[in-house]
């Protein structure tokens, strides 16, 4: 993996806004409403050549994909993988249940709104909050879990590499789901949580193989357990059960890395990418030692949220492993603010002055779209963020290099 041996690179976390025929597509999925899938895939191939060129036009050194062909950042897998059977969706209780409890106003207007403030108003707006409220796929897992998705990768892969060619980029990452799933009760098939994690590891380990294979880095992208969050058969989980369980994901994921050489990973801690109080949001401080474990030469975290910005100091006390590489988000996804080129700089330059320089790469704190219906921001925003990234790392580095 590229160091910032000469100046500080730029990247992101991988989500980007998909393009409108790709929304139209994937509403009339969500609806159950006939798509001609050959059209599809041809707006899919345009749409990441698109969004690659504009990478490439602002300046961004390592890209993404932008996810384009996926529905969402983690549920695109259902599809992927081979024992998961879909089952009639149902209405499911606030994921957020302490911010609920603590913003219960907030929460209920938010949740009627944020999958449908930034849809482009030449998609049906009566459509689009009927895509809004359609209850998210549920699955079961009807038999042992397998890996499936060998086409769509392949497709994945090859609009990437035709998107990059003729470009000048330091190299390219491509995001993918990690081995957890809290949506499915494996208890028929399997023995244990941890038979049914370890599954999912196998099974995602061949998608994380052919992603480095096809020369590119690979991202594992989700948050560990969290605060806000139940576990299978726990619903009001203790501090030490949610760190028992991050441990053992970490452990599973290490397991879907195997073979997989450490300076072809990245990882991405997620807190919640939605723009609500994040009051129940781990400190990193509780969880770097955990996060740390995981076999990636770079770690992808959130340095702009303003519950974590403070965070850079947390490396003045936990020394980053050597050899490692640290992505801080240092434009939020969470605000149509633009930020000031000098205030990325100014965040910039407080991580290399705990890790060092060459061990940083300037990035984003979240996906700008982890679902095709959840832009946190406008599109021409997204792109003016990316930018003022550009701006300021070129500003850090003239200082950092003076």
């Amino acid at each position: 993996m590229r160091r910032s041996t000469e100046r500080i690179l730029t990247t992101h976390v991988g989500s980007l806004i998909r393009p409108l025929p790709v929304l139209r597509d994937m509403m009339a999925k969500t609806l159950g409403e006939p798509v001609d899938e050959n059209a599809f895939e041809e707006h899919v191939t345009q749409g990441v050549a698109e969004v690659v060129a504009k990478q490439a036009e602002i300046g961004i050194d390592i890209p993404s994909d932008g996810e384009i062909s996926k529905p969402s950042f983690h549920n695109y897998v259902i599809e992927r993988l081979g024992g998961l059977e879909k089952v009639p969706p149902e209405e499911k209780g606030p994921y957020y249940a302490l911010l609920q409890d603590e913003f219960p106003g907030f929460m209920k207007q938010y949740n009627g709104m944020y999958k449908t403030m930034w849809m482009p108003p030449e998609l049906d707006a009566d459509k689009t909050h009927k895509a809004a409220k359609t209850p998210p796929s549920r699955v079961r897992v009807a038999a042992p879990i397998s890996y499936v998705g060998q086409a769509a990768l392949q497709r994945d892969l090859d609009n990437y590499k035709a998107a990059l060619e003729g470009k000048d980029f330091v190299e390219a990452f491509m995001p993918s789901a990690t081995p957890a799933r809290d949506d499915a009760d494996a208890g028929e098939v399997y023995e244990s949580e941890s038979a049914y994690l370890y599954a999912l590891a196998d099974a995602m380990h061949e998608e994380y193989k052919a992603i480095v294979d096809a020369g590119f880095v690979v991202q594992l992208d989700l948050g560990l357990p969290a605060r806000n969050q139940v576990l299978p058969g726990n619903p009001n989980p203790t501090p030490e059960d949610l760190r028992r369980a991050s441990e053992r994901q970490v452990e599973a994921y290490n397991h879907a890395l195997r073979g997989i050489p450490e300076d072809r990973v990245r990882y991405h801690m997620c807190w919640g990418s939605m723009n609500t109080p994040h009051t129940t949001d781990v400190p990193l401080r509780e969880v770097i030692d955990i996060i740390l474990k995981i076999k990636a030469q770079a770690y992808v975290i959130e340095g702009a949220n303003p519950r974590h910005e403070h965070e850079w100091m947390v490396w003045k006390d936990v020394k980053l492993p050597d050899g490692k590489i640290l992505v801080p988000g240092v434009i939020s996804h969470q605000t149509n603010v633009v930020e000031h080129p000098e205030l990325v700089a100014w965040r910039i330059e407080n991580y290399a002055s705990v890790v060092g320089r060459e061990n940083v790469i300037a990035g984003t704190d979240c996906g700008f779209s982890q679902g095709w219906n959840m832009a946190r921001v406008h599109p021409e925003v997204q792109w003016a963020k990316l930018s003022a990234l550009v701006e300021g790392a070129k500003l850090a580095s003239q200082r950092l290099w003076a």
